[in-house]
């Protein structure tokens, strides 16, 4: 298998620590692709050239990071990070798309100060730092467990150190006493410390 990847994508990261966790990361290979250049095997494999896309070994291709990991998740070895059915695998999926979610704030509020000065929207970047403190909030209360391991603390995990890593001044640590909690414990798993941001 083949993933196509940046090596700072909070979504890419998801990705690897599941492939890490699911005991799948020497079946595929790290293949560094750069969106903004349309490198030509990324678009081969996304038509929307975003990483991660992963193409697997008949050569069927899973973009978008939910997608991936649910399929590593299916096909790798250990416990589910995403459970089968219930209530169980709803919180997993409604956890992740609220990390998700934080992230989407995080990036839009990054590809806004990327414009030129003159064409930069205050009161856009004002709206995805407001969004982006919500999902925090909301993650803080939901306070998710590091044990037993699942997608939710996963995608949560990537969100809070990708926020420290692009926006160092934010703070969002602040009065989140349970998400650094939760970071803290997830930095130091092994597939964690193999991924980290750089």
């Amino acid at each position: 298998m083949r993933l196509y990847m940046s090596a700072p994508s909070p979504f890419v990261r998801k990705c690897r620590v599941v492939a890490r966790e699911k005991g799948l990361a020497d079946r595929i290979e790290e293949v560094l692709a750069d969106p903004y250049a349309n490198d030509p095997a990324l678009v081969a494999a996304n038509p929307i050239v975003q990483v991660p896309a992963l193409v697997d070994d008949e050569g069927v291709v899973w973009n978008d990071s939910p997608l991936i990991c649910a399929r590593l998740d299916a096909i790798g070895s250990g416990p589910r990070l995403i459970p089968e059915g219930g209530e169980a695998h709803w919180r997993v999926r409604r956890l992740e798309v609220l990390a998700d979610s934080a992230l989407e704030m995080g990036v839009k509020w990054i590809l806004e100060n990327r414009r030129p000065e003159g064409e930069r929207s205050p009161s856009w970047i004002q709206r995805w730092k407001d969004g982006l403190n919500r999902s925090l909030d909301a993650l803080e209360a939901w306070n998710p467990p590091a044990d037993p391991l699942d997608l939710g603390a996963i995608a949560t995990g990537c969100t809070l150190t990708w926020i420290g890593f692009r926006h160092p001044d934010f703070g969002w640590e602040e009065g989140r006493p349970n998400l650094v909690a939760l970071r803290d414990r997830l930095e130091a798993r092994e597939s964690f410390a193999q991924t980290r941001p750089s």
